[in-house]
């Protein structure tokens, strides 16, 4: 072994700031668009752009990461297609959303099957996202390795709170564009209605629809309690972002150029999950400040609902025997 000395260390050092051979080798620097749906305020957008600037500072400029937040680019369907084609070279999404291309996605989004993050993590950072990362790739897109949090989701509604599986029945309830929203809605007996997230406050505000149903972080950001009465925290489902590039855009960059990013956007969304955790708390506090009437709904009789309805044992059908025993070896029984 080497001895170690003040030489080797400063070599090290200059080693670690300076561009990769490619970099220099580059005429301007490399530029890569990043869309998403969240608000400037929101945990993801503002990890989201720390990263980019750690890229930038680790490749001194040679690699640039725009963010553009509140869906500048477009709709979810929008970019995922800028994504496919390479016109867009960096898109998170909610599995939910992801869905419409990739059904197995929406796997972790069966409706009361977490418990708790307890459960939550051990599985996308192990077996189960490992298994819809391959999923993702098939395709055509490149899934980084970490999953970034989208939290458990809750119903506001204008017209009564949600306290039993009952108070579904006839409401009339924005959800995205997923077949397994859809389907978990009617079972529960609500008239769900599947509208791009970019059209649900106007929708909520014309009473085109009586409530929706998001995580705290949204709710927050998108100021829901200007046209929303009740906040009901039901826990229902789970979701999360897939930060991805396309295969086009991902396959032409050389190993270092992915190198860079991959590690730094993975490790922002570790430090996104730890914000809206810690965040929980105060944002329920906050949002009854802003004027909405909250109460919590115990996850059994959903359940009971949901089961009776059949509900478990059509998306288990849906999904394949494999596919759901990746699910229930994190989540326990769920159907």
């Amino acid at each position: 072994m080497h001895p170690i000395t003040r030489r080797s260390l400063l070599a090290g050092a200059a080693a670690a700031i300076l561009p990769a051979p490619w970099v220099r080798a580059q005429a301007g620097p490399l530029r890569l668009k990043c869309g998403v749906v969240t608000p400037d305020t929101h945990p993801a957008t503002i990890r989201l752009r720390e990263a980019a600037e750690r890229v930038a500072t680790e490749t001194n400029g040679a690699v640039e990461v725009a963010v553009f937040p509140n869906g500048q680019l477009g709709s979810d369907s929008d970019m995922l297609s800028q994504l496919r084609s390479g016109a867009l070279e960096m898109f998170a999404q909610s599995s939910s959303n992801l869905a419409t291309l990739v059904p197995r996605a929406s796997l972790i989004n069966i409706a009361f099957a977490w418990s708790g993050y307890d459960k939550v993590w051990p599985a996308v950072d192990g077996e189960l996202g490992a298994y819809i990362r391959s999923e993702i790739t098939k395709a055509g897109l490149v899934p980084f390795e970490r999953m970034w949090d989208n939290g458990f989701r809750q119903t506001t509604t204008s017209t009564r709170p949600i306290t039993s599986p009952a108070d579904f029945d006839g409401l009339k309830l924005r959800v995205p564009n997923s077949a397994l929203f859809t389907s978990a809605f009617r079972a529960l007996g609500a008239a769900p209605v599947a509208l791009n997230f970019s059209e649900a406050y106007s929708a909520l505000q014309t009473k085109v629809v009586d409530g929706q149903e998001n995580p705290l972080a949204i709710i927050t950001s998108f100021k829901l309690a200007e046209v929303q009465k009740y906040l009901s925290f039901t826990n229902h489902i789970w979701d999360g972002f897939w930060l991805m590039s396309g295969h086009r855009t991902w396959s032409r960059l050389p190993e270092d150029a992915k190198a860079v990013p991959a590690r730094h956007f993975n490790q922002a969304a570790l430090d996104q999950r730890r914000d809206i955790e810690s965040q929980g708390v105060a944002m329920r506090e906050a949002l009854g400040k802003a004027g909405f009437a909250i109460n919590d709904a115990p996850a059994a009789p959903f359940q009971d609902r949901l089961r009776k309805a059949g509900f478990y044992t059509e998306w288990k059908g849906k999904y394949g025997a494999e596919a759901w025993s990746h699910l229930e070896k994190f989540a326990g029984a769920v159907s």
